[in-house]
């Protein structure tokens, strides 16, 4: 057990952070609604949460040590040990795996000569595995300190990571420039990005992502025919027009929009087979 209490922030940093705490803590009803924004700022200063980190939060929300860290402990974004300044997360979900993401990253457990969560030995880089970034249609994907690099390989991944640690620039495929985790972390916490061009900076969904949207609105995907479109459904209180398939050949079943809204056959829709417990087993 480490010895109690933990220690404080030196005297100006303490200062500064109650400043800010005190900012953060003044956007909600309730001070307790703060912890979050409060933990991404201790871990801002220190680069990840530590027990002085803890103690200031529990001090500034009137809590207990015990309530922070429960909350600290559960949230996978806030790093319970020292961590690097760049936080590089492959993305091995069932897609990204499938389409290099397991490669990537065994690459870059031998190319680093670290583990899952650990940091380099000159601090520049943690290395983890992301069950899913949320950007399929550009696997496999990897993320810097949450900004995304799409269509990654072995090899731009293992370049991607030398740059970082020798202090290159690194530009993200889409989204703000790359900063610090530290400087990430006090963005979570709530405070403006404050270089410029950076919050103009953007990046939105791939075409991938978007044709079911323009499917769904009744429009053309380029490079396929009009009689791939389905028709956007306008009312919900009767049958349309639209065919099972989207296809003009295939005839709507009466009664029902489209096959797939039909009601399945199981037991919570027939009731001719209800669910329910029995009354005793195998009856």
């Amino acid at each position: 057990m480490p010895a109690l209490p933990a220690p404080d922030f030196p005297a100006e940093v303490r200062a500064r952070l109650e400043a800010d705490a005190k900012e953060v803590i003044a956007r909600y009803p309730g001070a307790r609604s703060a912890l979050l924004p409060l933990l991404h700022l201790v871990q801002a200063e220190e680069g990840h949460v530590t027990r002085t980190g803890i103690r200031f939060c529990a001090e500034m929300l009137d809590l207990t040590t015990a309530e922070v860290t429960a909350v600290s402990t559960f949230y996978s974004m806030y790093r319970r040990k020292r961590s690097g300044d760049y936080q590089v997360g492959v993305c091995t979900n069932t897609l990204c795996a499938v389409m290099g993401g397991d490669a990537i990253f065994e690459e870059l457990k031998e190319h680093l000569g670290v583990g899952n969560g650990e940091t380099t030995e000159d601090g520049a880089v943690t290395l983890e595995h992301i069950e899913c970034n949320a950007a399929c249609d550009f696997a496999p994907v990897v993320m810097v300190n949450w900004e995304f690099f799409d269509n990654q390989t072995p090899e731009t991944a293992r370049q991607l990571v030398d740059d970082l640690r020798a202090g290159r620039a690194v530009e993200p495929t889409r989204g703000a420039p790359l900063c610090t985790f530290k400087e990430t972390a006090r963005m979570l916490a709530g405070f403006p990005d404050e270089r410029p061009g950076a919050v103009e900076a953007t990046g939105g969904a791939g075409p991938a992502s978007l044709i079911g949207l323009r499917l769904a609105k009744g429009e053309a995907v380029p490079g396929r025919g009009a009689d791939h479109v389905i028709a956007p459904r306008t009312t919900t209180d009767g049958p349309t027009d639209e065919p099972p398939s989207g296809h003009p050949a295939d005839e709507a079943p009466a009664g029902h929009p489209s096959s797939h809204d039909a009601p399945q056959q199981t037991s919570a829709s027939d009731d001719q087979h209800p669910a329910g417990p029995t009354a005793e087993e195998g009856e």
